[in-house]
């Protein structure tokens, strides 16, 4: 088949699979109100319809070169010649995702021999067939991409050939020193810009070769976590956040915030540290917050007299203060990992999110007199207008809210409806879009949901390993013996989580550090709605932690400037999130108010 017609087939069968994942949930909503019953197993479907858009997406993330990295410039731009340093990274990279291909083709095989049915007439095999296929197609794309020239291609296929040819020599696998030369290359491929799931992929491939595991129990574990019951909100209120993101939903909001608060001293940077908020919850990326709103905030407030460094700083800042909102998708994702109630920690997270929006807020109000910014007049007339104008996307969060908490709904039909409700009023009421552009926005968001569901299930397979080897249990021995006062603990704490979240992304971190942090919170006497959210405040902070927060590197690549700037212009916002930090960490009924 030409390698043009696999792109179309790749494109066409995603917007196939997401409206699918959209109108299931929703068509559940609505036979309810008549009192009739939905599409049978309608629960279970969308479940795998999860598994199949996270792998699909990936497919087009490959294709277009923008499955999630640690560097802005990735590993297989096209290269006219062959770069050594790179062609390893290259190499290290295929022979990985070929290898978890390999295991997921077990896991079907095996599925195969002992068929169980998720529907009717549909066993389990069929959904898991995605897994295999979808990996083979990212070889694909990562091989057309990784040269222009057929030459160069034919190289780096010879060198995956022989680098599979470890796998005869036995006597490696329990070689310390092949270990730790494999995950150097590991490492190797994450620097020069291989996609993160690599990494995590690749140390799980190779910690389960070295105990003669089959490497079918990665794949197995990514089943397991992709398919969880709430963990299709990710792609749906992700699709929503995308749709409002394209539309001029955000100029509209701007107009109601400034009208609402520009007549207070930072009025301006508060209206800013709201709208991120509320993008940065729906879309779950503070990196999405502000590479797409940044060209619109940025000259908002130096036109309206703020210092370049400030604005700077402020907009790196804000694009992460989102993520303790419902329906923010780490919060989600820890309650899957943590086994934790997602609407207990949506409660959760609302009053330290409100505490950490009005520190920012409190200090871009002193920023303004500082800066002496002429102040807007109060005039309730636009207050008013903004109102009437704004209406349909203001009420969105109580929509959220309600359907999260009214009990009528689930938390996945919740997530489904809004995406109608979005959909609706963007295109029938405020005629932003129309109906072809939702083509477009379904493919950029499943290139992120592919991006981030391929991380979640790749750090699966690698903790599983962790608690086969008992490594939690170890690291509890070890703190119990050098650490016995419970404040030492939680300072110790943020330490790590600020390194973590500074080194890794929100999502990897939270499938690989959450069940090792879990069982000493639980020592320490810790209730574990407080655990999540300190540990999601944490890493938070680590986007903007020097030198690598990634919401750093973000805005350097967004707004062109170099790193010592954007240090410079960010080092004041941190050093104020570090008090709400410290605040949230050591004054547990901000969390807690709900579970008491």
């Amino acid at each position: 088949m030409h390698y043009f017609n696999i792109k179309s087939i790749e494109k066409y069968f995603t917007l196939f699979v997401f409206i699918a994942l959209v109108l299931l949930p929703a068509i559940e909503v609505i036979t309810r109100l008549f009192g009739t019953t939905g599409v049978v197993a309608s629960p279970v479907l969308v479940q795998h319809l999860t598994l199949w858009i996270g792998f699909t997406g990936a497919v087009i993330a490959a294709r277009r070169n923008k499955l999630l990295a640690l560097t802005t410039e990735p590993l297989f731009a096209v290269n006219p010649s062959i770069n050594w340093a790179k062609f390893i990274g290259k190499i290290t990279t295929i022979f990985i995702v070929l290898a978890l291909a390999y295991g997921s083709w077990e896991l079907v095989k095996v599925e195969m021999a002992y068929p169980m049915n998720i529907a009717p007439y549909l066993p389990r095999w069929v959904a898991q067939l995605v897994m295999p296929i979808g990996l083979f197609l990212i070889v694909i794309h990562l091989f057309m991409n990784g040269y222009n020239k057929w030459r160069n291609r034919g190289i780096l296929l010879m060198g995956v050939v022989l680098l599979a040819q470890v796998n005869r020599f036995n006597f490696l696998r329990e070689s310390t020193v092949f270990m730790w030369v494999s995950i150097l290359f590991i490492l190797f491929a994450i620097y020069k810009g291989a996609p993160i799931f690599i990494g995590l992929g690749g140390l799980a491939i190779l910690f389960f070769w070295r105990e003669y595991i089959p490497l079918s129990a990665i794949p197995a574990e990514a089943y397991r976590i992709v398919v969880s019951p709430t963990l299709s909100t990710i792609p749906l209120f992700t699709l929503a956040g995308y749709i409002l993101a394209e539309s001029r939903a955000s100029e509209r909001l701007v107009r109601l915030f400034r009208a609402s608060f520009g007549w207070i001293p930072g009025g301006t940077p508060i209206v800013l540290v709201l709208l991120c908020g509320f993008f940065t919850a729906l879309t779950g990326g503070s990196g999405v917050t502000i590479l797409a709103l940044g060209g619109l905030l940025y000259p908002l407030l130096t036109k309206e007299g703020y210092s370049k460094q400030f604005s700077l700083g402020l907009i790196t800042v804000a694009g992460s203060l989102g993520l303790l909102f419902p329906p923010s998708l780490p919060l989600i994702i820890y309650g899957v990992t943590a086994a934790v109630s997602v609407k207990t920690i949506f409660l959760a997270g609302i009053v330290p999110g409100f505490l950490r929006v009005a520190i920012i807020g409190g200090w871009a109000v002193w920023q303004g007199e500082a800066q002496h910014i002429r102040r807007q007049k109060f005039d309730l007339t636009k207050i008013k207008e903004s109102i009437i104008e704004t209406k349909w996307e203001a009420m969105i969060p109580f929509f959220i809210l309600f359907g999260i908490f009214g009990g009528f709904t689930t938390l996945v039909e919740t997530a489904a409806m809004t995406v109608v409700y979005v959909f609706i009023i963007e295109v029938f009421v405020y005629k932003d879009l129309k109906s072809k552009d939702l083509r477009k926005i379904i493919l950029d968001c499943s290139t992120l949901i592919g991006g981030v569901l391929i991380i979640l299930g790749v750090a699966m397979g690698l903790t599983s390993y962790l608690v086969d080897a008992e490594i939690p249990f170890k690291l509890l021995a070890w703190v119990k013996t050098f650490i016995s006062s419970k404040l030492v603990f939680l300072l110790m704490l943020n330490v790590f989580l600020l390194a973590v979240g500074c080194m890794m992304d929100i999502f990897s971190a939270i499938i690989i550090v959450v069940p090792l942090i879990t069982p000493l919170g639980a020592y320490f006497g810790i209730d574990p709605v407080h655990l999540a959210i300190i540990f999601i405040a944490n890493l938070e902070l680590g986007f903007l932690t020097p030198p690598v927060g990634m919401n750093l590197f973000l805005s350097a690549y967004r707004f062109d400037e170099n790193m010592p700037t954007i240090y410079k212009s960010t080092l004041p916002f941190f050093m104020v999130m570090l008090l709400s930090v410290l605040a949230i960490t050591y004054i547990p009924i901000l969390s807690t108010w709900t579970v008491n």
